[in-house]
């Protein structure tokens, strides 16, 4: 399988340990979410979501 350099690479991984996803974004943006449908919401959101969050707030 080849990949295409202009296509951007969204993931979507479960945390073990817990009912955690983690969106990862192509642009670097990380956040924990509660299920698949919200995860994938935040992820085709961009870039209003690209802006890193404040240290200390939630991500």
């Amino acid at each position: 399988m080849s990949g295409d350099p202009e296509r951007p690479v969204y993931r979507v991984d479960w945390l073990p340990g817990g009912d955690v996803l983690e969106a990862r974004c192509f642009c670097g943006a990380r956040r924990g979410l509660p299920d698949p449908v919200t995860a994938w919401t935040w992820l085709l959101d961009h870039p209003r979501h690209a802006a890193p969050p404040p240290e200390g707030g939630p991500r």
